[in-house]
């Protein structure tokens, strides 16, 4: 028993897990987007900062003028953001239900400010396509990351801000850590399991008529603007989740740490080595991935004396030969995408012994 505790409290594992919980919450929006629907999101950075914008200052004042703190500028100004962090900090520790209410609340602003900006980003998808579409959205990433890092009433500024620590009522340490990364791994399954149904609904099979062939999808009656709106928005909803975890799990809000590189090009390694269309593919992928940078992390001060080059550089080039090696021999990745009946082997079965039977008597 004790081993076993161990081995879950090891940093190491938690480091792997949590990393690999919120990168599967990113890159599965991102199969939804790229994968399913055929739309270049190279701006996946814009919705994961903004929800985590959400979380982490708009959601932190709110809590704040609940309490009777500071919320306004004040609240994203230095040392009085730390007094007042302190303060909520120590009344959430007491306070389960107001930390899991925090929590939801989070979630929620997260999710909405994500599924506006995935609306907003789907004007420019109407008209755009392919290389056009994928480097506007990298730009709408760059401009709303610069401008966060340096407009102070935001995020804080090139400083960032502390975040109220929704997880403080289970302690500190361990405990919290554990319990922690429980529930982003839980919201990681509820959210592949959510995504597993839709691709396999009606929309789903929509949004791939769409990507294979939108011509023949019109033909059909789709309408083509509705579908890559609705999947902008649901496709941006969840990757804010999963920055809106990411800030309430590290309890610090800081605009560059939200770079292009780490949250739109890395999912875009994930998607690729796992299969995209596959969310199965994406699981393995974004593990294997996660996997190798913890790795690197936790034991690039004994690599120092065994490779030629600084460790820091290691994963980035790892990931680059990856995604060169894929490119080259295997561009379906690890588990391609399967064609799926849209009913049961046994539904079709029977439809067609009646459509068999109806013709006999019709002769």
């Amino acid at each position: 028993m004790e081993s076993l505790i161990d081995l879950l409290t090891n940093p190491l594992l938690l480091n792997i897990l949590v990393n690999f919980g919120i990168f599967l919450i990113v890159t599965l929006s991102l199969n939804l987007e790229a994968g399913i629907a055929g739309i270049p999101q190279f701006g996946r950075v814009l919705a994961v900062l903004v929800g985590a914008i959400g979380a982490g200052s708009i959601a932190g004042r709110l809590i704040a003028a609940y309490y009777g703190l500071p919320s306004g500028d004040e609240y994203v100004t230095g040392s009085t953001n730390i007094r007042i962090v302190e303060e909520l900090n120590q009344r959430l520790s007491s306070n389960p239900v107001d930390s899991i209410l925090m929590l939801i609340l989070s979630l929620m602003i997260a999710a909405f400010m994500g599924g506006a900006i995935g609306y907003l980003a789907s004007y420019p998808a109407i008209r755009l396509r392919e290389a056009y579409l994928g480097i506007t959205l990298l730009t709408f990433g760059e401009a709303v990351q610069t401008i966060a890092k340096y407009y102070d009433p935001i995020s804080g500024g090139t400083e960032g801000i502390m975040v109220p620590d929704v997880f403080r009522f289970v302690g500190t340490g361990q405990a919290r850590f554990l319990f922690s990364t429980a529930v982003i791994l839980l919201i990681a399954i509820i959210i592949y399991l959510y995504l597993q149904l839709l691709i396999r609904s009606p929309f789903g099979r929509s949004l791939k008529a769409m990507r294979d062939m939108e011509l023949a999808a019109k033909v059909y009656g789709k309408d083509i603007v509705k579908l890559r709106t609705q999947a902008l928005i649901i496709g941006g909803s969840i990757a804010a989740i999963g920055g809106a975890l990411w800030t309430l799990y590290t309890m610090s809000l800081k605009a560059y740490t939200y770079n292009r590189v780490t949250w739109s090009f890395w999912p875009w390694a994930f998607m690729m080595l796992g299969g995209a269309g596959n969310n199965m593919g994406i699981l393995i992928g974004t593990f294997i991935f996660s996997t190798l940078r913890s790795l690197i992390f936790a034991y690039k001060t004994a690599l120092e004396t065994i490779i030629p080059i600084n460790p820091n550089w290691l994963e980035y080039i790892l990931i680059g030969l990856i995604i060169v090696l894929i490119a080259m021999f295997r561009p379906q990745g690890m588990l391609p995408e399967r064609s799926e009946l849209p009913m049961r082997r046994e539904r079709i079965e029977e439809l067609r012994l009646k459509i068999i039977e109806n013709l006999r008597e019709e002769k």
